[in-house]
């Protein structure tokens, strides 16, 4: 007697390519997450580099003061501040929206690996039915080759005294 397929073989399929596709979302994820983590070092280089811009120029109108300029030279300072500040200003603005993006990219990875580990768990309890199911399926062949064996047995018996009794008669 040959073992028969598993019922759930084609739902088995189907779970696995899902939790192949969901590995894969994670990673699509991971490195969507990955380049804008990259980007947020770009943008907060670029936002350090006008802070210490903005130093600089402090520093040089502090110095000019100290020693002593003329007031168009000062206010022309002042207003080159302002504008280097407008800058900084901008840059922050980047630097927060970026930082919103990577948390946005993060929960998203966040629930990648949450589909995953379901996935994963869906695929498990499948393995494990099917684990079951063979175990019971073998167990219920050897009972029935068992019956068919004594089947075969009481029948070979039964010739056996019947062609006794032929003889002996």
């Amino acid at each position: 007697m040959s073992p028969k397929d598993y019922p759930l073989e084609q739902l088995m399929r189907i779970k696995k390519n899902r939790y192949e596709q969901a590995i894969l979302e994670l990673e699509k994820r991971k490195e969507e997450l990955a380049k804008e983590e990259a980007s947020l070092l770009e943008k907060e280089k670029a936002r350090d580099e006008v802070l210490r811009h903005k130093g600089e120029k402090l520093q040089q109108l502090r110095r000019e003061l100290d020693e002593g300029t003329t007031t168009d030279k000062i206010t022309q300072m002042k207003n080159y501040l302002t504008v280097v500040e407008e800058n900084l200003a901008e840059e922050e603005k980047k630097v927060d929206r970026q930082k919103t993006v990577v948390t946005q990219k993060t929960e998203e990875v966040a629930k990648a690996k949450e589909l995953v580990l379901f996935r994963e768990k869906d695929l498990e309890k499948l393995r494990e039915h099917k684990k079951i199911w063979t175990i019971e399926e073998k167990y219920q062949m050897g009972q029935q080759e068992a019956k068919e064996q004594d089947e075969l047995g009481s029948s070979a018996h039964t010739l056996k005294k019947i062609a006794k009794r032929k003889r002996s008669q």
